[in-house]
């Protein structure tokens, strides 16, 4: 009876173990920065087959450092079909620092994490390939201070 009680239990243990999200099933796109710089139209790019419908809250995921200059960062988030058409564009424009420049994060680790909404509902009805495409709209290349960017959905 104890050996059934201890496989039984390692049967669950196991299940459980195996039932856990996997955080980067939720990346849309995602670029590391080694260098903590980031060329104007050095694109960030993934493309992703899609079996049926979906509809995405998709939030930009940034991380920066000290050496970020500006007092706001911006984007233009881009989604393609198959040829390559755009589906969907825009610029976003975000603010990372007050106007006296003092950051609106806490550093961890001397890095300053921001997570911005980019579009709500984001709905690709038709299953089929799509590029997720994240630019460099800043204008000064490159730009330095930036260790890594991501899209993530929700």
């Amino acid at each position: 009876m104890k050996r059934v009680l201890l496989v039984f239990g390692a049967l669950i243990l196991f299940g459980l173990s195996s039932c856990h999200n996997d955080p980067t099933e939720n990346v849309l796109v995602s670029r590391e920065f080694p260098t903590s710089s980031w060329e104007r139209f050095d694109y960030v790019e993934n493309t992703v087959t899609l079996n049926k419908p979906v509809t995405y809250n998709a939030e930009l995921d940034a991380l920066f450092d000290d050496t970020y200059t500006f007092n706001y960062f911006e984007v233009v988030f881009t989604v393609f079909d198959k040829a390559g058409n755009p589906l969907r564009s825009k610029i976003y424009k975000f603010t990372l620092k007050s106007r006296d420049g003092t950051w609106k994060s806490d550093p961890e680790d001397g890095v300053y994490h921001f997570r911005f909404p980019l579009n709500n509902e984001l709905t690709l009805s038709e299953p089929d390939t799509y590029t997720f495409q994240i630019e460099n709209h800043m204008p000064i290349t490159p730009l330095t201070g930036i260790r890594e960017i991501s899209i993530i959905r929700k």
